[in-house]
């Protein structure tokens, strides 16, 4: 008994404080909170709430007379992506500057990054969301402010709003073929395999499964992404590094060739293509993709290959 008081003794633990104030930290949301956000390792941030990879194209960007605070896209997909910021409660006045930019931008995805969302605003955004395309939509995340005792603040991005739809199936219809039908049907199979297992889910975020023939997963660098692609036509998996018009970044890679290969304990084919933009580093395996037994195990070398691919990849990037 008298041990176990002693051991209490010692534990000293502190009270997690919230920073209600957010402006102790960024001051004005243009010249603070903006290009806060707008770098790496803070967007970052965002894109895992919101479940997507995100690459910051431009802070500030014009829309007429008229300036969105972030424009943005989906990393390996040509989705674009607005940001507004508010170190405020929603109001009126930026849910139509909202508007505003989806309209200017042709954007695909928007978020709305805010102190407090008020439940008139949270409606409107989950109206939008009822109300608009399928392939538009609409996130409202909060801001919070966090820290120990003296430490230094912690943020955390919290989505109050976002699409209904955003990982749901696509239904069949006249415009959706066979084939892309099959192909999406791969793709949610796979992220739903994929996702459970903790050394992939740790390396990757989640996409939103298409009936496109590729899927595209971000590794942290805006000059390439992994790319996995379903052949059908002759029953072949691709899984590649897709380095887009940077032929420095492909030469000093093919330079690493023996490293690389030799922490993945893969061989690739190494593609130049000097008469295109992009450059590839590919692995191929043949599949039988009729065969749905067979798709766990694809899926586990999909993972496998990836996550070494990351790995080794990221090392000379």
């Amino acid at each position: 008994m008298i041990e176990k008081e002693a051991r209490l003794k010692v534990i000293n633990l502190s009270r997690l404080e919230e920073i209600k104030d957010l402006r102790t930290v960024w001051p004005h949301e243009a010249l603070d909170f903006t290009p806060w956000l707008s770098q790496d390792d803070n967007i970052s941030l965002l894109a895992d709430a919101v479940e997507m990879d995100i690459t910051v194209d431009e802070t500030e960007s014009s829309v007429g007379d008229f300036n969105v605070d972030i424009f943005a896209s989906e990393t390996g997909t040509d989705r674009k992506i607005i940001i507004e910021n508010q170190l405020e409660d929603t109001n009126h006045d930026h849910l139509g500057k909202l508007i505003t930019y989806a309209s200017g931008k042709s954007a695909d995805v928007v978020i709305w990054v805010v102190k407090h969302a008020r439940e008139e605003h949270k409606a409107a955004i989950e109206w939008l969301n009822n109300h608009t395309d399928d392939n538009v939509g609409f996130f409202l995340c909060e801001i919070k402010l966090y820290r120990i005792g003296s430490s230094e603040p912690a943020v955390k991005f919290e989505v109050v709003e976002r699409p209904n739809d955003w990982t749901k199936e696509v239904r069949k219809s006249e415009s959706v073929n066979e084939t892309q039908q099959s192909r999406y049907d791969y793709w949610v199979a796979f992220e739903d395999y994929v996702f459970n297992i903790p050394a992939f889910a740790k390396n990757f975020k989640r996409r939103k499964p298409s009936t496109d023939h590729w899927m595209n997963f971000s590794i942290g660098s805006s000059a390439c992404h992994i790319a996995v692609s379903q052949i059908q036509k002759r029953d072949e998996l691709d899984v590649e590094l897709y380095i887009n018009d940077d032929p420095d970044l492909y030469n000093s890679l093919l330079e690493n060739k023996e490293n690389i290969e030799l922490l993945c304990g893969l061989s690739f084919d190494w593609r130049e293509l000097p008469d295109r933009k992009a450059s590839r580093i590919v692995l191929e395996k043949s599949v039988q993709f009729a065969n749905k037994s067979q798709w766990e195990s694809q899926f586990e070398w999909l993972a496998d290959v990836m996550v070494k691919m990351k790995a080794a990849f990221c090392r000379y990037i």
